[in-house]
């Protein structure tokens, strides 16, 4: 299958095809070929180092910045590269995104705090055939909404890149990691160890109600923790690593206390009473029984559970965000039997959550009153597409490294099997449409990187799942 037209060439886009070789996998299948193609059509070089791949290959594309190379999009495609050989690659991207932080600039007058990592960037070639790089902090992005998840996958692919910690240990990514680390630690006004981000901040990068603590951003926040481990133990930084010990076992304790939901704990809420003062109370964030949604009561399965959306004061958003429970169920965020449950949950809601495309960003989707209030009315989330119920292929590598972790590779298997048999003939479609993802999304991408990046990894996992340790994705108590 051979993309339609080729990309604009203003810009150098395209490597030499040779780039990445293709793994000996048990079967040679035309999906696979597809994939690694796109993957190799899509790296940018700047001069003569591949640096990063481009969202997508789409020559239709909406928006200019599908040509970036986006922080979380590249992610995938930078554990494949590890896997494969090519580190060299993942390193030269992580000390390009580092360089990237001097070119911040003042958003409406406000400088962007150090720390935040760029969304994506771009190589642009000028009139004399030089090159340059462009980042975006946000400050060209749709709502201006500067990323929070850039710093904590940078942090994640960081930790997967390290096995030599003389790369870590250089005064560069040193300086990165203890701003990246303040940033997350710094004093608030608040009394929550979970990390409060406005809307559009991540994954999700438009108005759909996740403002506050939601549940993935609390899972990245976890795993950029532990890149605590990898700073050198001196007089500035002994602090910032007792810190972020402290804060992570405090926020894992919140999360799996706070966050889980089973029919036992909305059976606590909805005998909740309210109005409550002091410490020895069971209702401690005033959440009235009043707010309990109407489809969670028969949807949430017996002997299952995962942990919910949001949580804040008077606030739980009872929605199931899979990006955030299945990163959770890698990394230890979740106990183990947190995570048989969670994997419970994918099993009996299979239609809901998987569908004809795995897997379904949040479910379910809002609607009527409620999307016009909670999206601004915006048409790219209508219900049942987008950020609004659609369903992401790239998710497929949570979901393989969720169930493997959770020993219910039968899931991994099942779920890859789906995605395998429809993004080759569908051309990798950016997302899905529908309550079970049975269209292409309405104004999504086809070609679109990460969607078949994801495959790829996902594959690597199935056909040996220790590389959840060797990516590091993995916490200490998964890899004994």
């Amino acid at each position: 299958m051979e993309y339609s037209q080729q990309p604009p060439t203003t810009e150098p886009l395209h490597t030499n095809r040779q780039c990445f070789r293709k793994p000996r996998f048990a079967d040679e299948s035309a999906t696979m070929a597809d994939a690694y193609r796109l993957m190799n059509d899509a790296v940018i070089r700047y001069g003569d180092d591949p640096v990063g791949t481009m969202a997508s290959l789409d020559p239709r594309a909406p928006a200019e910045n599908y040509r970036d190379c986006f922080v979380r999009d590249f992610v995938s495609a930078g554990f494949v590269m590890l896997l494969e050989g090519r580190s060299d690659v993942v390193r030269t991207f992580l000390s390009l995104i580092l360089r990237l932080r001097g070119q911040q600039e003042e958003l409406e007058g406000q400088q962007v705090a150090p720390g935040v990592l760029p969304a994506s960037f771009r190589v642009i070639t000028l009139d004399d055939g030089s090159q340059e790089l462009l980042a975006d902090f946000g400050d060209r992005a749709i709502g201006r909404v500067a990323p929070v998840d850039s710093m904590m996958w940078w942090t994640i692919m960081l930790r997967a890149y390290v096995r030599d910690t003389a790369f870590a240990h250089t005064p560069e990514v040193q300086r990165g990691l203890r701003m990246i680390l303040s940033l997350c630690l710094q004093s608030r006004f608040e009394v929550f160890p979970t990390l409060l981000v406005p809307d559009g901040s991540f994954m999700i990068d438009r108005r759909m109600g996740v403002f506050g603590h939601p549940m993935e951003i609390q899972a990245l926040f976890d795993m950029t923790l532990r890149a605590a481990d990898l700073l050198t133990i001196d007089e500035g930084s002994h602090w910032l690593i007792d810190l972020a010990k402290r804060r992570r076992n405090v926020l894992r304790d919140y999360v799996r206390n706070y966050y889980w939901l089973d029919i036992d704990n909305l059976n606590r809420v909805h005998r909740f009473s309210t109005e409550m003062f002091g410490h020895d109370i069971d209702n401690v964030l005033n959440i009235y029984p009043e707010s309990i949604p109407e489809w969670i009561t028969e949807w949430l399965p017996s002997e299952a559970g995962y942990f919910v959306g949001n949580l804040g004061p008077g606030r739980i958003d009872f929605r199931f965000f899979s990006q955030g429970n299945l990163l959770a169920a890698v990394s230890g965020l979740a106990t183990p039997e947190q995570a048989r449950l969670q994997m419970a949950t994918f099993e009996k809601r299979w239609d809901d959550l998987i569908g004809l495309m795995p897997v379904k960003l949040v479910y379910p989707a809002v609607k009527g009153a409620e999307w016009r209030l909670m999206t601004g009315s915006d048409p790219k989330n209508s219900p049942w597409s987008y950020h609004n119920g659609g369903n992401w292929p790239v998710l497929i590598w949570p979901m393989v490294a969720g169930a493997l972790a959770a020993d219910r590779a039968d899931l991994a298997q099942r779920a890859y099997e789906v995605a395998e048999e429809r993004l080759y003939r569908d051309q990798w479609p950016e997302y899905y449409d529908g309550r079970h993802g049975r269209l292409i999304g309405r104004k999504a991408n086809l070609h679109q990187v990460w969607s078949a990046t994801g495959l790829i990894l996902a594959r690597h996992m199935l056909e040996d799942p220790s590389v959840l340790w060797r990516l590091a994705l993995t916490d200490d108590q998964w890899s004994q």
